[in-house]
């Protein structure tokens, strides 16, 4: 952690053996530590020049740490005044970025080549926000889809809202356990369609991500987006395919959580995405005949002969929601807004 102000585990190794001595000669801190000679002198001299350690007067070597409340303070409150520096000279840029933007068509649109810079790109975008992220997943990828990314789980952390739409091909290619899981057990909300025209990102409605073309087995080309007609189109896309997706309530998921069994919520979240029997099955881990006989006795339990029946009895129970059914998010602020509650 300390790494921010220049300091190695080494360094803190080094400070850390002061504790409860004062002062210790050069022959004492290397009894104590076990560092060669020379990477000790060193050590020795970044921990003087940041001020964590005196060196005394008179013939022996010897040095005297300063205590951390001061020292580290003082370091500390160095970096501070480094980054607020960085962050107006960042939004100085920024603002001057915006006041040039659009006025040349080239300035609209960056063209990015190579899976590494558009995997490097969209954790960039990804990390600015701070509001939204709407996301279509489909084929290709940058990069093989794995586990949750760390931005997002960084930005659900700081409420950044993070909705996603999931082509049915897309949950193939995933593993639903480890993958989506964890994001909507973090607060992501998923919804799924039988097929999206394109993937995209797009950030705070301000900034796009999209592949040049969707036909290629990678995505090789993608373009950045900056305000135009253009991004106010793929958020009109974003919107439609949103409305008009059904809700995947994965077990991770904070509206799954009690609706059913574990094992069960995963079966019926899956049921509902239009996977393949087959596909579900190995999602599921099991084999196709273990899943037909699983499927057969989760019907049993609803009372239900057929798979209509039983998206019925599941639907009526609420293990599953129907977008209509749901308020949207500014009707459920107003409404909790306007709520009575015991606490002001």
């Amino acid at each position: 952690m300390l790494d921010i102000i220049g300091l190695s585990e080494t360094d803190v190794e080094v400070y850390d053996a002061f504790a409860g001595t004062g002062s210790m000669t050069l022959a004492e801190i290397r009894q104590r530590t076990g560092l060669p000679k020379q990477q000790l002198l060193r050590v020795l001299r970044v921990l003087t020049e940041k001020r964590l350690l005196a060196k005394l007067p008179g013939p022996a070597e010897a040095y005297s740490a300063v205590r951390p409340e001061i020292a580290l303070e003082a370091l500390l409150r160095q970096k501070e005044q480094e980054l607020a520096s960085a962050r107006l000279i960042a939004d100085r840029l920024r603002e001057r970025y915006r006041g040039t933007s659009g006025e040349r068509p080239v300035d609209l649109i960056e063209v990015i080549h190579g899976n590494a810079l558009i995997a490097d790109r969209a954790d960039q975008l990804l990390r600015s926000a701070e509001q939204e992220v709407d996301f279509v997943d489909k084929p290709p990828y940058a990069q093989t889809p794995g586990v949750l990314h760390p931005a997002e789980r960084d930005l659900l952390d700081r409420g950044v809202r993070f909705r996603g739409v999931y082509e049915r091909s897309a949950l193939e290619l995933h593993d639903l356990s480890s993958d989506l899981e964890a994001g909507l057990a973090l607060g992501e909300e998923a919804r799924v369609v039988t097929t999206a025209p394109l993937k995209m990102i797009v950030v705070d409605q301000r900034i796009g991500l999209v592949p040049l073309r969707s036909d290629l087995p990678e995505v090789g080309t993608a373009l950045v987006i900056h305000p135009c007609a253009l991004l106010d189109a793929l958020s009109a896309v974003f919107t439609f395919l949103w409305q008009s997706g059904l809700p995947l309530y994965l077990p991770g998921s904070v509206e799954q959580a009690g609706a059913a069994a574990s094992d069960d919520a995963r079966l019926l979240a899956l049921l509902t995405t239009g996977l393949p029997d087959r596909s579900i099955a190995k999602q599921l881990g099991m084999s196709y005949r273990t899943f037909q006989r699983r499927l057969r006795d989760l019907m049993t339990s609803l009372g239900a002969t057929t798979r209509f029946q039983a998206g019925l009895q599941v639907a009526t129970r609420g293990w599953v929601t129907l977008p209509g059914t749901q308020p949207s998010r500014e009707e459920s602020v107003s409404e909790r807004a306007g709520s009575s509650s015991p606490h002001p």
